[in-house]
């Protein structure tokens, strides 16, 4: 019998943003200076104290098997965390680990959603938050935002794509793609239609720590009574601490949820990187310099793109509060050829922009709107300055 693969994965569209950026790689290993601005990932090594918790851990023989859910230690630590910070309390028990932020979305929308219940995600939005709801059998409503919101959705957008199918809300403050946040009141008003309905949240809020002066960042479950008992939170030590590769990602969540999240990994994945939960507590109980170190950094870098994107013609971008992307409007520039090639819409121009001139961004088709491609700072000023002075050019083309 031949191979056939299954309907739902078919269905599947791959990541684009790691597209992106293993097509820059093939064209760095191929000798080309590539000025790639496709991935989501702080350039700065992970701190030394981290990455000594993880040898100590090493050295100490927590190189076995864990509880699936997590190390009690980290659950702990990430409780602790978030209620000194939040002022929420979550027990030890409500805090599963996983292999990432995105594998914890993925058992989010796992444990919650059956065939045919509709999760409302506004646009822009995470690649890979409608295809994790579709691999459940469920339905993503795309919610269309604009720029002169900051890409944010309010509360009639909200009531208006409910329906009687509707089970859940997605939500990501500080925004992946565009960098905008939600006021407290802002959030508010949308947890205001989430009690009215009876819905549940998927709150993504890897970005918590990275928000800049001007911008207050507050976790969903804080802004109305009783959303706690509502909301799963995501978060983890990728962005913050610099640690993508470690792949370490929680969520907090009711109790029952947790459960059933920690049966699902325990059969799914088993548990996350045992070393690396031992450096997530050095990351999460020591010294928190290194983060406010890098969001020094990110903050000057942010700075210069606004005022590049400020000096090229016809482009623009919205508020960026947190985050370190920039969600840049081409329309303008579409519909035209580019040294004799025509480009259409936003896939073709970020892929003749990796052609002709070696700079790799992420196409806002992705992210479910055209007429944009994001760039992410969180790279070097070298590469940002090199970058932008190429994407200049090729609009001038």
């Amino acid at each position: 019998m031949p191979v056939t693969i299954s309907r739902v994965i078919q269905a599947l569209e791959p990541s684009a943003t790691i597209a992106m950026s293993t097509k820059a790689k093939e064209l760095k290993a191929a000798g080309k200076t590539v000025y790639d601005l496709s991935v989501g990932e702080p350039d700065f090594t992970t701190p030394k104290h981290i990455c000594q918790a993880a040898v100590e851990a090493m050295e100490a023989g927590h190189t076995h098997y864990t509880a699936a859910s997590g190390i009690p230690e980290l659950k702990r630590s990430v409780a602790q965390q978030y209620q000194q910070q939040h002022g929420l309390e979550y027990a030890p028990s409500q805090v599963v680990v996983s292999n990432g932020a995105k594998h914890s979305v993925h058992n989010v929308c796992a444990v919650l959603l059956d065939p045919g219940d509709e999760v409302i995600i506004p646009a822009p939005y995470w690649v890979s938050y409608a295809e994790l709801v579709k691999l459940t059998g469920a339905i993503p409503v795309i919610v269309q935002t604009r720029q002169e919101d900051n890409f944010k959705l309010n509360a009639e957008q909200f009531r208006a794509a409910i329906t009687d199918k509707t089970k859940m809300l997605l939500l990501c403050s500080p925004s992946n793609p565009t960098g905008s946040m939600y006021s407290p009141e802002e959030l508010g008003e949308l947890a205001d239609v989430v009690i009215e309905h009876d819905l549940l949240v998927l709150a993504d809020e890897i970005y918590d720590r990275l928000v800049y002066p001007g911008h207050k960042f507050a976790s969903f479950p804080t802004v109305r009574p009783g959303l706690a008992e509502r909301t799963a939170v995501i978060n983890g030590v990728s962005k913050t601490y610099a640690m993508t590769g470690w792949r370490i990602g929680w969520t907090l969540s009711p109790v029952g949820m947790a459960k059933a999240m920690g049966s699902l990994q325990s059969q799914e994945t088993s548990n996350p990187c045992s070393i690396s939960q031992y450096a997530a507590i050095a990351a999460i109980e020591g010294p928190q310099q290194c983060v406010d170190e890098m969001l020094v950094e990110f903050t000057k870098r942010r700075e210069f793109v606004i005022r590049r994107i400020g000096q090229i013609p016809g482009i623009s971008c919205a508020e960026m509060g947190g985050a370190f992307y920039a969600y840049i409007n081409i329309a303008e520039h579409l519909g035209r050829p580019y040294n004799g090639t025509q480009i259409d819409n936003s896939h073709q121009w970020c892929m003749e922009l990796l052609a002709q001139q070696n700079v790799a961004t992420v196409m806002g088709s992705a992210f479910g709107t055209e007429g944009y491609f994001r760039a992410a700072f969180a790279t070097s000023m070298e590469t940002l300055e090199a970058a932008f002075d190429r994407i200049e050019e090729f609009l001038a083309g």
